[in-house]
């Protein structure tokens, strides 16, 4: 390895480091209490160093969750094959249960994910460049997960198990919509399910699965 090779691969590892310091504090302390002097002190860097790699905390917490999606992402592709010979139905399902399992793998990336996708500020909030950047890496890893929805979706409007008199991509977009309802209930309100309902977490996603995927065979 040369010395170029060997700097761009340092520079790499430092960037890593300094991602892996921020999720111990955002996750630990919580991002909005959470400040970029935690950070460089998790990561055993001057602030000024740290800088020079992350300009906001904004952006350090795209970079995190871009993280999430791919870890995300990965899971996905170690089970495309099995999604590939599954009935239409029962692949959507099988998504479903693949998120559901990584958000229990990865609770803290699925937290971040989630609670970015639930804020109002999507196109609003006036970020620096870095982060916009950033952030649009997020939303083009988003958008992968939701294509493979959308390829399971057009494949059961083709073989006439999925109703036909809603856009493919339009009904993608409720299920994952729906989907990010159903998760944060499930992964916040167990006390609240038990308490007023009998029912659990758990419980919820399955009722709603099995609930979701009848809605879509009807005309």
């Amino acid at each position: 390895m040369g010395n170029l090779e060997r700097k761009i691969r340092e520079k790499e590892l430092r960037r890593e480091d300094i991602i892996s310091a921020a999720e111990n504090v955002f996750f630990t302390k919580g991002y909005n209490a959470a400040t970029m002097d935690d950070v460089a002190k998790e990561a055993q860097f001057s602030k000024r160093t740290l800088y020079m790699y992350f300009n906001s905390k904004e952006q350090i917490q795209f970079e995190i969750m871009a993280k999430g999606y791919r870890l995300f992402l990965d899971l996905l592709e170690s089970e495309t094959a099995t999604l590939n010979n599954l009935e239409p139905l029962e692949g959507i399902k099988t998504l479903f249960l693949l998120f559901h399992k990584f958000s229990l793998s990865y609770p803290y990336h699925f937290s971040t994910i989630m609670e970015y996708q639930t804020k109002e500020e999507d196109f609003i909030t006036r970020l620096s460049d870095e982060a916009t950047q950033a952030k649009e890496v997020c939303y083009e890893l988003g958008e992968d997960a939701i294509r493979f929805l959308i390829k399971l979706v057009k494949a059961g409007v083709s073989q006439g198990v999925i109703r036909k008199d809603i856009p493919a991509e339009k009904i993608a977009l409720i299920l994952w919509s729906c989907t990010l309802g159903i998760f944060n209930t499930a992964s916040r309100k167990n006390n609240y399910l038990s308490n007023y309902y009998n029912t659990t977490g758990e419980e919820l996603l399955q009722d709603s699965f099995t609930l979701i995927l009848d809605s879509l065979t009807r005309k």
